[in-house]
């Protein structure tokens, strides 16, 4: 570890309450972003962070947009060797209904003892202000003591992610030669357990579809036409049992193309986790995984591809009963990618695999819920190893390279819009209780996870000099 590093990681230490202060000053903004009641608070939030990054020399400004405005920040690096970073997180918070299950106000933040844990208490508190702290308060410490930072910097930050971000892909379209930079670090992501961080190596795509199958001119009585006329319930549900075989595996034709096996390490790094794969399907009251045979719940649910089926309707379904044949069925399927897996591909072949069931006589329609490609980092990547390897060095335990069976947009514009691969690192825990009522931050997390950005930014900074790390 180099001397600069080591004042600044003495400096962070040294300075906890202070950083702990700032915080509780931005998560005491109730900024909403899905209520306009809320409107100012959220420039508040964006106003306070440019201030805040102006007091350790970045040029700081407030974007304006359609919704709630953007913060966009720029601090030079050392000199032109040094790699440019694009850091995203947001400020915006969710809403905290119902407030009568809350312990505490929501915006009066504080440090409490929880279970003989330090936690720190508010909305946003985890998701995401206290997350997008960590990084700022790394970038202070190092101007604090040695009077520069590591590497060059950009920081984005939304106040809109917690309602949908419909303002984001505009701003990028719009400012991408000022955003471009050789990678992005996102922090909107959490930690193994309490002692063992994690890099996030893939999110899952998604594809969204729903079909109506079409029969008869109107709903039927069942007695004078059951086993003669088509019901399309029959119909639709035969397609959906077809989409899986008996070991599991999606059987529309072309829908693994792309997908590859995980690496033996990794699967061998995923067995080797402990606590949660047990108690995953047990927390719900399940025991039995049911997705492909052989397969673990950790690969099952990060690097695996899914075909599930949503929500069903057809017929009367109301109180009582009526011997009905409807005119009509209608389901929403979804379907998780991994890998190189391209969306489009997906729903054609799906809409192809429909229509092959459907009789003669029949019909069928699609309505299109959107879609995105699934983002996977490279496990032999520069950029994830060289911040494994920094993680390492500040945690009890190894980092642990995990992926995520949702998605996370922003990382996916970040590919599409600006070229950039993104490191997603975080430090939140399952138990943090984001959009829930007593959201919290494990003091541990908020600490160390400065102390890891100040690691990383140094590590980065060295490997682009030894040339491990392309620019």
């Amino acid at each position: 570890m180099s001397a600069t590093t080591d004042r600044a990681l003495s400096a962070l230490d040294k300075n906890l309450d202070a950083s702990l202060k700032r915080l509780f000053e931005l998560v005491s903004i109730s900024s909403i972003s899905t209520d306009p009641a809320y409107a100012k608070d959220c420039r508040r939030a964006a106003e306070w962070l440019v201030k805040d990054l102006e007091s350790i020399g970045f040029t700081a400004s407030v974007r304006e947009t359609k919704g709630h405005p953007m913060v966009v920040a720029h601090h030079p690096g050392p000199d032109e060797r040094a790699p440019h970073v694009l850091f995203y997180g947001h400020y915006d918070v969710q809403p905290v209904d119902p407030l009568d299950l809350w312990e505490n106000d929501p915006f009066k933040p504080a440090v409490r003892e929880a279970d003989g844990r330090r936690i720190i208490t508010g909305r946003g508190s985890a998701d995401d202000k206290g997350q997008l702290m960590t990084f700022v308060e790394a970038c202070r410490a190092y101007k604090e003591v040695n009077g520069s930072l590591p590497c060059e910097i950009t920081i984005l930050f939304e106040g809109e992610e917690e309602s949908g971000s419909p303002s984001l892909k505009p701003f990028l379209e719009a400012n991408a030669g000022e955003l471009k930079a050789d990678f992005a670090l996102v922090c909107d992501t959490g930690m193994w357990d309490v002692e063992t961080p994690a890099i996030c190596t893939g999110l899952r795509g998604l594809v969204g579809e729903e079909i109506t199958v079409k029969a008869a001119s109107r709903d039927l009585h069942s007695g004078l036409y059951g086993g003669a006329a088509a019901n399309p319930i029959h119909i639709l549900a035969k397609v959906l049992a077809d989409m899986h075989d008996e070991t599991g595996r999606v059987t529309i034709p072309g829908f693994y193309d792309g997908v590859d096996e995980t690496p033996p390490d990794i699967l061998k790094m995923w067995q080797g986790l402990s606590g949660r794969p047990e108690s995953f399907l047990k927390d719900i009251g399940l025991s039995i995984p049911a997705g492909e045979k052989g397969r673990s719940v950790l690969e099952l649910t990060w690097a695996r591809p899914t075909a599930e089926v949503n929500g069903i309707s057809g017929g009367y379904a109301g109180k009582g009963f009526k011997t009905v044949i409807a005119a009509e069925a209608s389901a929403k399927v979804s379907f998780r990618l991994v890998h190189r897996q391209d969306p489009k591909k997906i729903r054609e072949a799906f809409r192809a695999f429909v229509r092959e069931r459907i009789p003669a006589d029949c019909t069928v329609e699609f309505h299109e819920h959107g879609s995105s490609p699934a983002i996977q980092l490279s496990y032999d990547s520069p950029l994830l190893n060289t911040a494994k390897a920094a993680l390492d060095e500040e945690w009890p335990k190894k980092a642990v390279m995990i992926a995520m069976g949702g998605s996370i947009p922003i990382v996916g514009d970040f590919q599409s819009f600006l070229g950039m691969e993104s490191l997603l690192v975080g430090f939140g825990l399952p138990d943090d209780r984001v959009h829930s009522p007593n959201e919290k931050y494990e003091l541990s997390s908020f600490h160390k996870g400065q102390r890891s950005w100040a690691r990383i930014l140094a590590a980065l900074a060295e490997a682009r000099a030894a040339g491990r790390l392309p620019g």
